[in-house]
């Protein structure tokens, strides 16, 4: 390890292009790449890696398809949406030019698992550290299915990843309990069969992603100039790829100060208000809605006496643990959400999701009639 970190940085970059070019002509030649690419520093560095090893391969040997798979949440910060968006064309636009067996894809949640219908539309308190269940739904369900669906088209699917050793002591963790494969550089997932997990960067420090980013031109055109900007505006970090319920805490935690700018796990969100302090005012009213929603979950008369099982419940100590947000107060969150788009100035939510949430609504008040005439 000493020796790596011993040796200058554009001979380290080229023996990670170098891993990544040898990996890419290995045995398992048959199986797709999916390239987990949430925009930020560590798998911009990723792709970019990549991008040169294919540009080395001749064509002949191109076999292997290459997806560039990002996830939209639908309640992504928009200028985070606005970097990812413009990168992944110039990136599909690259590819094409130069031949490069590169697809441009984007994963988002199901309609019924949207985080505006499942908290409005079904009363789900705001997300907490002990009720994380945006991440499953909108991050780790879409872009695992598909995975998936790669994994039964092709027999398997090489994941490869963005994962570095110091970025959290989480991470440290999770990449030291899956030892690679012996004689490889994959290791196996933990919940998806099929998937084999490579991790081309993991050995890099922050410091030595970003002197890369800032030492080598972007092979699609330009420069990582944009990302610089981007994380300091936003004072710093982006919540990762999620695949597993193991790596969940690294989504809304103080190593990702920008994700979702819903985000009520964390107690600030620093990224919104690092773009505001920046002189980007117009994010305003989706900071101060953000505040609302973590003070609408704390205000017992918003939320339902009962679960949605119908049960009342208690935790260890008697105290009584809330159910969902009433509809009345569903339809308080619904209306002070378009209020504050029609300020933004840009869509939210989408006009099918408001249309799910009255008929969610329709249906729990019928419920609730027919419970009372029985």
């Amino acid at each position: 390890m000493s020796e790596i970190v011993d040796q200058p940085m554009s001979d380290r970059w080229r023996n990670i292009v170098r891993l990544v070019k040898d990996e890419y002509l290995s045995s398992a030649q048959h199986y797709p790449w999916i390239v987990g690419f949430s925009g930020g520093k560590d798998s911009s560095l990723v792709a970019h890696a990549v991008f040169e090893a294919l540009q080395a391969i001749p064509p002949s040997a191109r076999t292997r398809p290459v997806h560039i798979v990002s996830n939209d949440t639908l309640v992504e910060s928009p200028f985070v949406m606005a970097h990812l968006n413009k990168v992944t064309v110039q990136i599909e636009q690259a590819a094409n030019d130069m031949g490069l067996p590169i697809v441009v894809r984007r994963t988002r949640p199901d309609l019924d698992k949207t985080f505006w219908v499942l908290l409005i539309g079904k009363g789900y308190p705001s997300p907490n550290s002990q009720m994380r269940w945006c991440t499953d739904r909108l991050k780790i369900q879409p872009t695992s299915t598909y995975i998936r669906d790669n994994i039964s088209n092709h027999g398997a699917a090489i994941v490869v990843l963005g994962v570095r050793r110091t970025e959290s002591i989480r991470r440290m963790m999770t990449v030291d309990k899956y030892e690679n494969m012996r004689g490889s550089n994959l290791n196996e997932h933990n919940s998806i069969s099929g998937a084999f997990i490579f991790r081309p960067i993991v050995d890099l420090s922050t410091d030595d992603v970003w002197e890369i980013l800032g030492s080598f031109p972007t092979p699609w055109g330009g420069t990582h100039k944009d990302l610089f900007q981007l994380y300091r505006d936003a004072e710093g970090g982006e919540c990762p790829v999620v695949l597993s319920k193991d790596e969940a805490p690294g989504c809304g935690t103080k190593s990702s100060r920008f994700g979702c700018w819903t985000c009520t796990v964390v107690e600030k969100d620093k990224s919104l208000q690092g773009y505001i302090d920046a002189g980007h005012d117009g994010y305003q009213p989706l900071l101060d809605f953000r505040d609302n929603l973590v003070a609408y979950r704390k205000n017992q008369s918003m939320r339902s006496a009962i679960r949605r099982n119908g049960r009342l419940t208690f935790d260890a100590t008697g105290k009584h643990i809330p159910g969902p947000f009433t509809i009345q107060a569903r339809k308080e969150i619904l209306a002070e959400l378009l209020r504050v788009q029609e300020e933004f100035g840009s869509p939210l939510i989408s006009e099918e999701e408001i249309n799910l949430i009255h008929k969610i609504w329709a249906t729990e008040l019928q419920q609730e009639e027919a419970i009372v005439n029985a």
